[in-house]
């Protein structure tokens, strides 16, 4: 098999999907493939049990600063009005409460002060802060068997949207198909790419694919094709495996807990699975793991390649890991993994949510979780609280941790811009027909436009930053 097309993209997650969506449906590219070593698209991370099924807006991800929460946010917006629009029978996703929760006098001060003086209430016009008995109507077991002299708070949302990543991801693949000149390799294993007069060559298991332009989202492995270009030479992964535990019917929606804000882990939540709300997950644990994929022994050789096994990697590593927040975190979480002791270690983060939980009700969910590299940047020795975007000659690396999948149409946004400057303006992107099958479609409160805030609907917010990775 072998082929020659204006675009190649990478990768088979939500984020190479995503991508050929929006550059095969609202652009006039010619031809554009997508190769995937796995049979089946969104077979890894962007599979449903091996995420959180999370959209992350930015409205109780308590890590997030409002300048990041904003940038988040018309991401999410752009992905809820798509699934609002495609999946009007809840197919691919549903929709819930979801709160995150503040618990003692000091969590409660912290949530109010979020809310209030720093501007998240203005940002986000349907959360709103509710008390105990608002929540115990919205999720009556975050309440039950709780002290009731213990100060509860919570920031409430009817946008608790749960998401099949894999689904959707299949549903972008399938309208892409739709466009002519598009072409879905799956079982096809990248080997080598070269760098030629007019483009690349991309040599697989299965032939070989000539391009002008190419993309590489192919998560943790995007690095280490990248490495092998001679680029990110600055980057290093500290791959991270995320595993949840399984309850019964203990909440309607979601429900989060505080998250520490010099972590890009989120914190342990609640929540009922997407197509079965009789069970509950709770996590993820973040566990630290020498493999680019879960489960699998080959990918550790793959990490080395990523790693580089130099001293500005290990003293990197050194120095991200010493962080006295980041290093009890990590060992604690090592904990989890551990038969007997490890439930009883996870318990209080459950109880924490759902105080009447016993040991005994819940269970390790067994063949959940993926993993997500959190990039190292080995020049400022420090963690990157973000994706990596590393660009080129003509050719993109997208490495996405969460939230990833929350702005995959943002970025494939951003992305398909820089593929038509790659292919010198032969082409055009139709914004106003991507915007209308994608973010116009999110649903607003009555009177409140894209971009506006809740205090005046006429005045916009500031202009997102510039992404710049």
């Amino acid at each position: 098999m072998s082929g020659k097309y204006d675009l190649v993209i990478v990768g088979g997650g939500i984020s190479g999907a995503s991508l050929l969506y929006t550059t095969a449906t609202f652009t006039d590219i010619d031809s554009i493939a997508l190769i995937e070593k796995e049979d089946e698209i969104a077979a890894i991370n962007s599979n449903h049990t091996n995420n959180s099924q999370t959209l992350h807006f930015g409205d109780i991800e308590t890590n997030y600063t409002l300048e990041k929460a904003r940038e988040v946010k018309e991401g999410a917006e752009m992905l809820a009005g798509y699934l609002e629009n495609r999946d009007p029978d809840r197919e691919m996703h549903d929709k819930r409460s979801k709160m995150v929760l503040g618990v003692g006098r000091e969590e409660v001060a912290e949530l109010e002060r979020r809310y209030e003086g720093d501007g998240f209430g203005d940002l986000f016009p349907k959360l709103r802060s509710i008390g105990r008995e608002e929540i115990a109507e919205i999720e009556p077991k975050v309440v039950e068997g709780r002290d009731p002299d213990t100060e509860l708070r919570a920031l409430q949302t009817p946008d608790g949207y749960v998401v099949d990543y894999g689904a959707t991801t299949q549903s972008f693949v399938e309208l892409a198909r739709e466009e002519a000149g598009v072409d879905v390799y799956t079982g096809t294993k990248v080997e080598d790419i070269t760098p030629t007069l007019d483009g690349y060559t991309i040599e697989t298991t299965d032939g070989r694919f000539d391009c002008e332009a190419t993309v590489v989202a192919a998560g943790s492995h995007s690095l280490q094709i990248a490495k092998e270009l001679g680029y990110g030479e600055n980057k290093v992964l500290l791959p991270v495996a995320g595993s949840f535990f399984l309850g019964d019917d203990l909440l309607n929606g979601k429900v989060y807990t505080l998250q520490m804000k010099k972590l890009p882990f989120a914190a342990v939540h609640g929540d009922a699975d997407v197509h079965d709300p009789s069970i509950t997950r709770f996590g993820p644990t973040a566990k630290l793991v020498p493999t680019l994929e879960r489960g699998r022994i080959s990918t550790v050789t793959d990490f080395f390649d990523v790693f580089g096994l130099n001293a500005a990697a290990f003293l990197s590593y050194a120095n991200v890991l010493s962080d006295r927040i980041l290093l009890p975190y990590v060992l604690r979480n090592l904990l989890y993994d551990v038969p007997n002791v490890g439930p009883k270690q996870f318990l209080p983060h459950v109880q924490k949510v759902v105080p009447s939980v016993e040991l005994d009700d819940i269970e390790r969910a067994k063949g959940y979780g993926g993993v997500r590299p959190q990039i190292v940047d080995t020049e400022r020795k420090s963690l990157d609280m973000g994706e990596a975007k590393i660009v080129g000659d003509d050719i993109i690396f997208n490495i996405t941790p969460s939230p990833g999948a929350s702005t995959c149409l943002k970025n494939a946004r951003r992305d398909t811009l820089e593929v038509l400057e790659f292919l010198e303006g032969e082409y055009e992107f139709d914004e106003e027909a991507f915007r209308e099958r994608t973010i116009e479609q999110f649903p607003r409160p009555e009177g409140i436009e894209e971009g506006d805030t809740d205090e005046d609907a006429g005045a916009p917010l500031e202009p997102s930053p510039a992404d710049d990775d």
